[in-house]
């Protein structure tokens, strides 16, 4: 595994700043007020020869309880895990006494430590470091992550107290070639327990506080001699309601999770039914093209009346992603896995296949004289071949000609006739129509002499009458 380097600090000091100029990224949502950051945020820093994991961490406190106390158990674990540990400070605020609680948890932990003073753009820097010096720290460095200065000496002495890597190694870990899932719904539907769920550990903070997720966190996860990169994601609720900035930036990084994905479970609560929120994120994966599989958790909490009615507010209402492999599970007790990954592996099957140039356009000649496409001002469409346009989603290109009167009614015909065709599962289908170029189009036959001589022969005639 490559080395871990943790940021560990009281809230507001910059950790996040630091985490994004290290990762060269902006996976870390930075915002200018405390408790921002709560789960624990891996990245790659690739500036050395040697890369290695930087962790970003919630601010530590003294509470025990609530979203602070638990995204206070998230900085330890990365404490106990790193190989070396980095306190960051705030030099425009000087030594505070929370700073010395958390440095006293650091020595407890036996850890190698850099002191980075953040903050110190505009400030004299032999002032703000003098005040830090009582701490008894060897490697400590003025630093202003914000403009990223200061960053090439912490990145030497890191490299000093990195452990070794096999060769190889690091590269299989930086490019692991894993199946990307994003699970993503509302706020509170059991996404973090979920995830925590497969991954057999408390890796992500689980609140009945809805919003507890903000930054996605990406975790990876290997079951059955497969792997795959699991991302948590903050939930999404309705627009109206996204007040604060950090949670509209947060809802834009779920987006952004969904479009980087090759898989997205959705998740719903089935003791509420399909809400409006639920067709909305659905209708955001539908565009973003993704294969998709939606999980009603809860469910162990229905009984057979309530669960029948679920079922049938599912076939009512998300008619338009009829598509998706819809399936039941408790992220709870870990009911249903077992399903879901088979639900995943059809999806991403299908969703990644890729189609030879033949064997759809006799796909297409089948589907063309089962149904012949309506008359149209005396015309009819032909469709002649087609070929791949691409995957995930799969996308068909059809050529023809007058392909612009098909009516939408035709289009979806084709579009089940093509899903049945090929056993898709799990993924939307896209279909484009081209036009064929006319071959003759612009052109102009040129006479003979002889074919000349006709012509001004019958204009002469012409002529005369």
């Amino acid at each position: 595994m490559l080395p871990l380097v943790a940021l560990v600090g009281r809230p507001n000091v910059g950790k996040s700043t630091l985490f994004n100029a290290l990762t060269r990224s902006r996976d870390a949502l930075v915002a200018d007020q405390p408790g921002v950051t709560r789960d624990r945020q891996y990245g790659i820093c690739r500036l050395l020869d040697q890369p290695f994991f930087v962790i970003d961490t919630g601010g530590l406190t003294d509470e025990s309880e609530g979203l602070a106390g638990l995204t206070s158990a998230q900085s330890r674990l990365a404490v106990q895990e790193s190989d070396v540990v980095a306190l960051v400070v705030d030099a425009r605020d000087g030594l505070l006494a929370s700073d010395l609680s958390i440095l006293q948890e650091i020595r407890r932990a036996n850890k190698r430590m850099l002191l980075l003073v953040n903050k110190t753009d505009g400030l004299d820097i032999d002032t703000s470091m003098a005040e830090f010096a009582s701490l008894g720290i060897a490697e400590m460095f003025a630093v202003a992550a914000s403009h990223q200065r200061g960053l090439h000496p912490v990145l030497e002495a890191i490299g000093k107290y990195l452990p070794e890597v096999e060769p190889g190694q690091s590269e299989a870990e930086i490019d692991p070639g894993r199946m990307r899932l994003a699970v993503v719904g509302r706020p509170n539907v059991g996404k973090s327990t979920l995830v925590n769920r497969l991954l057999g550990e408390d890796r992500v903070i689980v609140s009945e506080v809805a919003g507890t997720t903000r930054d996605p966190i990406a975790v990876d996860l290997d079951r059955d001699g497969k792997r795959y990169r699991l991302i948590d994601t903050a939930g999404i609720r309705r627009r109206a309601r996204v007040e604060e900035a950090v949670e509209k930036f947060s809802v834009l990084k779920t987006l952004q999770s969904i479009e980087s994905a090759e898989v997205v479970i959705c998740m719903l609560d089935a003791r509420e039914g399909v809400t409006d929120q639920d067709a909305t994120v659905l209708g955001q994966v539908l565009e973003s093209g993704r294969g998709l599989v939606i999980a009603l958790n809860k469910w162990d909490g229905l009984d057979a009346y309530q669960r029948e009615q679920c079922k049938a507010d599912v076939q009512r209402k998300l008619a338009f992603v009829e598509y998706a492999q819809v399936l039941t599970l408790s992220a709870k007790h870990g009911s249903g896995l077992a399903e879901l990954f088979r639900a995943i592996h059809r999806t991403h099957a299908s969703s990644t296949r890729q189609f030879s140039t033949s064997e759809l356009t006799r796909a297409l000649e089948a589907a063309y004289e089962a149904l012949q496409p309506p008359v149209v001002r005396g015309h009819v469409a032909k469709l002649r071949y087609a070929h791949p346009g691409g995957s995930n989603p799969p996308t068909v290109v059809i050529h023809g000609s007058r392909v612009s009167t098909l009516p939408q009614s035709y289009k979806r015909y084709l579009e089940n006739f093509f899903r049945r065709r090929f056993k898709l599962v799990g993924t939307p289908l896209r279909l484009e129509f081209r036009v064929g170029d006319n071959p003759y189009e612009g052109k102009k036959n040129a006479l003979s002499d002889r074919q000349v001589q006709r012509r001004k022969r019958l204009i002469r005639h012409v002529k005369r009458r």
